[in-house]
């Protein structure tokens, strides 16, 4: 039979849970809650009342923190390690905080987003108060240290198609949603049953008597119109904890992908009556009801069922214990003494052989602890500690060695990939500036031929006054201007008349002279005696 104690520790409270399997069956032992001052003596107190000096114990993580990172389904485990190290270290980077002061875990989900990827939920603590809860428990079996968040689902009993969030109120409320039976996320909210109990304690000067209040507290509803809401003066400091919670609630299933099916209500504030009534009137059509642990079938009527509720952490935690929710989740690390081999013992009895054709009987050796021991004992027991103690050093050692080695590669490798990360985000980036230096330099090259065409049309819309201008000046009295026309660019072509042949000759040379045309040309015009005047065509550039 295995067996199990789990304890979950809050501020002011510890719930705990004896569970025992046996052939597929599983049973409660004991369980209660203490209220404490020193968690220390309680601890002590809850162990030494249940006896579980030797069981496992399976206690929750404290002040864990959840992250959620997207990774690519086809990568393998190592590197689906490194990349999500490298993704934690660049959210500590961003929040600048140590990532080296944290202990982690994660598990892989599906994505319900994105079927090409897949999503990790990862979990981490610090690792001073890691210790610190490890330390509480010296000499005694501590076993297994996980998030409530995700083991609290270890008390549903999953049904074929039903999509659940179990709403666990305890100092801090959790939100777990699960869709076909696998946790897919977890949200804390800060507000729970801790500050409901603080706000009475000031009240009543005792979280016990707090606790019991809330426990008789019933809620008004719709369906119990009956009710006066005056007739407990606690549900102002119980209400605005429960408005809150059940609107992130709503905000949850509101905003899922998958269709919730039914609210999962646990946890102290669950003893609050009525509350799965309260629920269900803000959450419409999901089904809202108490969170009643899978195994208990049939109640012993001396019992409340309250009373096994309001330790549901401390059930799912012992669960946890025994093998069942998700292993990876445990934030127990092995000790030195764990990983050690076991102690070897020898059996020396008497024994009869043959040796040479001739029977032989072994002496038998036999130590008595219960009186002195002889020089023979005295000098086995000697050996006999001296080679277990060499083998338990070396083993030690070799043990110490390999896993020095081995987070010194996952170091390298952690920094490898963020490294390679690096330079593939230079890379990028240096493509990025290649292609907007292209870009640039066509830009620049198309301003500067659009400068180029409008300094030309500049100059020849400045440059055909000026000519004619200085045409009017240096033309002869008998000359006469038929046509002028810019044909393209800065070409000029001028067609003039006069009686005299002569007189066109000195026009197309003052043209020229004066500079009013370069690359002066001209056609030899028509002089014959025929024609009432001499024509000619004069060409040229603009200056």
């Amino acid at each position: 039979m295995q067996t199990c104690l789990g304890l979950y520790i809050e501020e002011h409270i510890i719930k705990y849970a004896k569970i025992s399997k046996d052939s597929g069956s599983t049973k409660i032992d004991a369980f209660g809650l203490k209220f404490y001052d020193k968690v220390e003596e309680a601890i002590k107190q809850i162990i030494a009342e249940t006896y579980s000096y030797k069981i496992p114990i399976s206690i929750n993580l404290s002040n864990e923190m959840y992250n959620y990172f997207q990774i690519f389904s086809l990568l393998n485990k190592k590197d689906i390690d490194n990349v999500i190290n490298t993704e934690f270290e660049s959210l500590c980077y961003e929040k600048s905080i140590n990532k080296d002061a944290f202990e982690t875990r994660y598990v892989l989900v599906a994505n319900q987003e994105d079927n090409e990827r897949i999503k990790a939920i990862h979990v981490s603590t610090n690792k001073a108060n890691l210790a610190k809860n490890v330390h509480q428990f010296d000499g005694n079996r501590l076993t297994n240290i996980s998030p409530i968040g995700i083991s609290i689902a270890n008390v549903l009993d999953f049904k074929e198609k039903e999509n659940a969030i179990i709403v666990n109120i305890e100092d801090n409320t959790t939100i777990t949603t699960i869709v076909d039976k696998k946790i897919l996320d977890v949200q804390i909210v800060e507000q729970g049953a801790n500050e409901i109990l603080t706000k009475i304690n000031i009240k009543e000067n005792s979280f016990s008597k707090a606790y019991e209040i809330c426990k008789n507290s019933t809620i008004y509803t719709n369906e119990g119109k009956d009710l006066q809401y005056e007739e407990n003066e606690y549900l102002d400091d119980i209400m605005p904890t429960l408005y809150n919670i059940v609107g992130t609630v709503r905000k949850v299933t509101s905003t899922s992908l998958q269709k919730i099916d039914k609210v999962y209500i646990t946890g102290t504030a669950s003893v609050i009556n009525n509350i799965d009534i309260y629920f269900q009137e803000y959450l419409g059509d999901i089904k809202c009801e108490i969170l009643r642990p899978y195994f208990i079938k049939t109640l012993d009527p001396k019992i409340n069922i309250k009373d096994y509720i309001e330790v549901n952490s401390a059930i799912a935690l012992a669960l946890q214990g025994l093998g069942e929710g998700i292993k990876t989740m445990n934030f127990k690390k092995k000790s030195l003494k764990d990983q050690l081999p076991p102690v070897l013992t020898a059996d020396i009895g008497s024994k009869s052989g043959k040796t040479g054709g001739k029977s032989f009987k072994m002496p038998s050796i036999s130590m008595d602890f219960s009186g002195v021991l002889t020089p023979l004992e005295m000098s086995l027991i000697r050996t006999g500690v001296g080679v277990i103690l060499l083998m338990s050093v070396y083993g030690g050692f070799t043990i110490y060695l390999n896993n020095e080695n081995t987070k010194k590669m996952e170091e390298i490798n952690a920094r490898t990939a963020q490294i390679n990360q690096q330079i593939q985000l230079v890379k990028n980036d240096d493509d990025k500036i290649k292609n907007n230096i292209t870009k640039y330099t066509n830009m620049i090259a198309r301003l500067q031929e659009l400068n180029s065409q409008a300094s030309e049309k500049s100059k020849v819309k400045n440059a055909i006054p000026t000519l004619l201008n200085r045409i009017m000046f240096s033309i002869p009295k008998e000359v006469q201007i038929t046509s002028i026309e810019n044909t393209t660019g800065t070409h000029i072509v001028i067609t003039a008349q006069a009686q005299q042949y002569e007189k066109l000759a000195y026009f197309r040379s003052s043209l020229k002279n004066n500079g009013i045309l370069t690359n002066v040309m001209s056609d030899s015009g028509d002089k014959s005696d025929t024609a009432s005047a001499a024509k000619v065509i004069i060409e040229g550039e603009l200056p």
